[in-house]
C-alpha cells in the first residue's frame, strides 16, 4: 500500500507540474497560419483570466495587414507620410531589429488606406507585397534586400479599385502573389518573373492549398482552381459581387470541397467530378474581409460588409444552416486555436468556445480604440492585435 501510494504521490505531483506549465507555443509564418487555414496548434491556458496583460504596444503606421511571427522575430508593415515601411520587431518587448522603408501612396479610397498584404517568412527570408505592386525578399535577420521588384511598372499589371492586398504564398522555389486573373510568380533567388497569364485585374485574396497540385485562386470575377507549376487553371467557377471585392479567402474543407465566400453570399462547392458543383448556398452568411475558421463539421465566421448590420455565426457545414448567432460585431477577423475561437472587432478580443451547443464566451477585453477590421493572431503564447492607424499590441498568455 505504502508503494502504491508513492507511485501516486509521483503521478500527481508530474499532472500538477506539467498543469503549471505554459501552453507550448507556435510560430505562425504568414498570413491564415502555417496550413493557411486560419488555425494554430497552440492550446489556450485551461484558466483564462478576466483580461490578458498588454506587454507592449507601438505605432506602425497606417494599414490594414497582420503579423507573421517567426522565433523572437514579428513582421508587419504600415504607412506614413506616403511611404511604406516594413518592420522587424521584438516579440517580447516591441523593440525594432530593423525596418525597411520605400515610396507607396497611402491611397485611403473609402478608407484609411496603407498595406493590406502581410509580411511571409520562409527559410531566412522575408517576401512582401504592397498595395502598389512593389514586391521585396529581404533577409529576415538584416532587413537587408536581397531584390525588389515593381511590378506595375515591370509588367503593366491593371490594378483592382483598392489595389493589392493578397499575402504571398511561398510554393518550391518560386513566390506566388495574387497580381494578375490568375496570380504571378516570381523566382525566389532573384525575383525573375517565371510565369504570369494574365494582366487583368486580380481579386484581393491570397493562395490557398486545395488538393494535390491545385490551389484556390480567388480573382475578381472567379474562383479558380490553378496549378502553381505554371499558373494555369484547371477549372474556374463563376463568382461576381459588387466591384469585384472577392476578397475572403476561400477554405478547403477536403474531400474536394471547399468553402467560398463574398458579399453576395456563401458556397459549399465539392470538386469530386472535376468540376464545382454547388452544394448549399447561404445568402445570410457574407464574409467581406476575413475567412472564417472550420472546427470539426462547423464553421464560426463574421457576417455582413461594412454597411449592413454584421454578427458573429455558427454554421453546419453540412447543411449551410445557422445553428447560432451573435450580434454585436463589425468587420473585423478571427482565428482558432485548439478548441477556441480568438476574435478582434472594434478594438475588443473575445475568445469563446468552439461549440455548436451555443455561444459560450471565456474572455472579452477592450484592447484599443478605432477601427479594427485586422485578424489577430497568436504566436509563441503571444496575441497580435493592431487597428487602421497603426496601433500594434502584443498580449501575453503566460501570467507573471
Amino acid at each position: 500500500m505504502a508503494l502504491r501510494g508513492k507511485y501516486f504521490m509521483r503521478s500527481l505531483l508530474a499532472v500538477l507540474f506539467c498543469l503549471l506549465l505554459p501552453a507550448k507555443g507556435a510560430n505562425w509564418p504568414n498570413w491564415r497560419g502555417p496550413k493557411y487555414d486560419g488555425i494554430s496548434t497552440e492550446k489556450l491556458p485551461h484558466d483564462l483570466p478576466k483580461s490578458l496583460p498588454v506587454v507592449w504596444t507601438t505605432e506602425i503606421g497606417i494599414g490594414f495587414c497582420t503579423v507573421s511571427v517567426q522565433g523572437d522575430k514579428v513582421l508587419t508593415m504600415g504607412n506614413a507620410k506616403e511611404k511604406d515601411t516594413i518592420w522587424c520587431l521584438n516579440a517580447t518587448d516591441g523593440r525594432v531589429f530593423w525596418k525597411y522603408t520605400y515610396d507607396c501612396p497611402l491611397d485611403p479610397r473609402y478608407y484609411e488606406g496603407g498595406p493590406g498584404g502581410t509580411p511571409t517568412i520562409y527559410d531566412g527570408s522575408v517576401y512582401t507585397l504592397s498595395k502598389k505592386g512593389h514586391a521585396f525578399r529581404l533577409d529576415l535577420k538584416t532587413g537587408k534586400v536581397i531584390w525588389g521588384r515593381n511590378l506595375i511598372k515591370d509588367h503593366g499589371f491593371r490594378l483592382p479599385e483598392w489595389s493589392f492586398s493578397g499575402s504571398p504564398f511561398i510554393y518550391k522555389d518560386m513566390v506566388v502573389l495574387s497580381v494578375g486573373r490568375q496570380a504571378i510568380a516570381l523566382s525566389l533567388k532573384d525575383g525573375a518573373t517565371r510565369w504570369m497569364p494574365s494582366k487583368e485585374t486580380s481579386g484581393y485574396a491570397t493562395i490557398v492549398p486545395f488538393k494535390d497540385e491545385e490551389y484556390l485562386y480567388f480573382s475578381a470575377k472567379s474562383l479558380m482552381g490553378i496549378s502553381l507549376k505554371n499558373g494555369v487553371a484547371n477549372w474556374s467557377y463563376p463568382w461576381k459581387t459588387s466591384r469585384d471585392v472577392n476578397a475572403a479567402d476561400p477554405i478547403s474543407l477536403g474531400n474536394h470541397r471547399l468553402l467560398v465566400s463574398s458579399s453576395i453570399g456563401t458556397s459549399l462547392l465539392d470538386l469530386s467530378s472535376g468540376k464545382p458543383i454547388e452544394k448549399w448556398k447561404q445568402r445570410n452568411l457574407r464574409w467581406y474581409f476575413n475567412p472564417g475558421v472550420v472546427i470539426g463539421e462547423y464553421v464560426y465566421s463574421i457576417h455582413g460588409t461594412t454597411h449592413r448590420p454584421t454578427e458573429l455565426l455558427c454554421t453546419e457545414l453540412k447543411t449551410g444552416k445557422t445553428v447560432w448567432s451573435e450580434e454585436g460585431y463589425g468587420s473585423g477577423g478571427l482565428i482558432a486555436a485548439g478548441n477556441n475561437i480568438i476574435v478582434f472587432d472594434k478594438g475588443t478580443l473575445t475568445i469563446f468556445k468552439a461549440s455548436p451547443k451555443k455561444f459560450e464566451l471565456l474572455l472579452r477585453q477592450k484592447v484599443m480604440k478605432g477601427k479594427c477590421w485586422t485578424s489577430p493572431v497568436i504566436a509563441n503564447n503571444r496575441i497580435y492585435c493592431r487597428n487602421a492607424t497603426g496601433t500594434l499590441a502584443c498580449l501575453s498568455l503566460i501570467r507573471d
